[in-house]
């Protein structure tokens, strides 16, 4: 990390659009937990629930909403911390930076197209036909395939893998492992063997997305698999070949989608979130985690379990399963005494009285 560079608190509030309470040419040099913060960092104060634990803090400054009270430093007071926040961590975190130009340990085709402003890392490949945008940040150990397209800003680290023919939007980032236009999975049985469907499309990743380590994205049959704008993958995602993923929709880790799924707008997937194929999940939809969706879910939808239920009718089932040992219980005694009645009654031949 690189070294703490000490701001003046008026600064910072003057950079923030934050109202400040102390002293403006104290300086601060970091952005620490409230639990660790010393006299040198701001600490962030997102709500009231954490006043507790601010007012006992070490922080030399905090970053709060307005109507926090009663803390032992300076306050830097604004309407939305948590997105204030953002802002707050690029100044003392800003982004890495590679020189512009060409690792001499490179392998770059003479038949790529690298805009001077771009910066490839050591080791890593661009294949012939590609084309590498203005200020691009290529990791060291980065592969680009033939053919392969990556808009201006995209930053892709280490280890990452953009198959042939991929192409990238601007700004788009891709952690470490995630692997762009593998295969998708096609197989055909003809009786002895499965035979290999070839996967001659394509895969779109359009404008700031964001794509976690280890995810993977398969290249389409036909035609191309799409990540439309502002979608946010999270890592160990799979998305298989001709899914179609909607703007700013959320999948969050070990989410599987299977072929051919149409994921709509703003869709959120939580964690470990099954899709099975050829599923059309509507704009807005929420899933709980560990959903397992094997049929279509309407537009706004909010649904849980497996297989998929609307979360109030999940819940209902949830607090009924407590009920079952009972249920089991009460259900066996009621056939004891059904037992016992018919056995009665097979005895004296007529129906108990009483």
């Amino acid at each position: 990390m690189a070294g703490r560079v000490p701001i003046r608190l008026g600064k910072l509030a003057e950079a923030l659009g934050a109202v400040l309470e102390g002293d403006p040419e104290r300086t601060v040099s970091g952005v620490a937990p409230l639990q660790t913060a010393g006299p040198d960092d701001v600490a962030f104060v997102g709500d009231v629930r954490h006043l507790e634990a601010a007012r006992v803090s070490r922080a030399g400054a905090f970053l709060t909403p307005p109507d926090a009270t009663g803390l032992p430093g300076a306050v830097l007071r604004c309407v939305a911390p948590r997105l204030t926040l953002i802002d707050l961590l690029g100044l003392f975190h800003p982004s890495d930076a590679l020189v512009p130009g060409i690792d001499p340990s490179a392998v770059v085709s003479r038949e790529a197209l690298v805009d001077p402003t771009a910066a490839v890392g050591a080791l890593a490949v661009v294949g012939a036909g590609a084309v590498i945008g203005p200020r691009v940040r290529l990791h060291p150990l980065v592969y680009v395939g033939p053919g392969a397209q990556i808009g201006e800003e995209c930053v892709l680290y280490p280890h990452v893998t953009v198959r042939d023919g991929v192409r990238l939007g601007r700004r788009v980032i891709v952690h470490p492992g995630a692997v762009l236009g593998a295969d998708g999975f096609g197989y055909q049985f003809d009786g002895a063997v499965h035979r290999k469907v070839p996967q001659v499309g394509g895969v779109i990743v359009e404008d700031d997305v964001e794509i976690g380590a280890n995810t993977t994205i398969d290249r389409s049959t036909l035609g191309d698999t799409i990540v439309h704008r502002g979608t946010k993958i999270d890592n160990l995602v799979m998305i298989a070949h001709n899914v179609e993923i909607g703007e700013d929709a959320i999948l969050a880790a070990q989410v599987g989608i299977a072929g051919s799924c149409h994921i709509g707008r703003g869709v959120v997937l939580t964690g470990q979130v099954g899709v099975a194929d050829h599923v059309v999940i509507g704009d807005g939809a929420i899933a709980l985690a560990q959903t397992g969706i094997a049929f279509d879910v309407p537009a706004g939808e909010k649904v849980m379990g497996y297989p998929a239920r609307p979360t109030n009718l999940g819940w209902r089932i949830v607090v009924a399963e407590k009920q079952l040992p009972d249920l089991v219980r009460r259900v066996r005694q009621l056939e004891r005494r059904i037992e016992e009645l018919e056995s009665r009654l097979g005895d004296t031949g007529t129906a108990p009285r009483g």
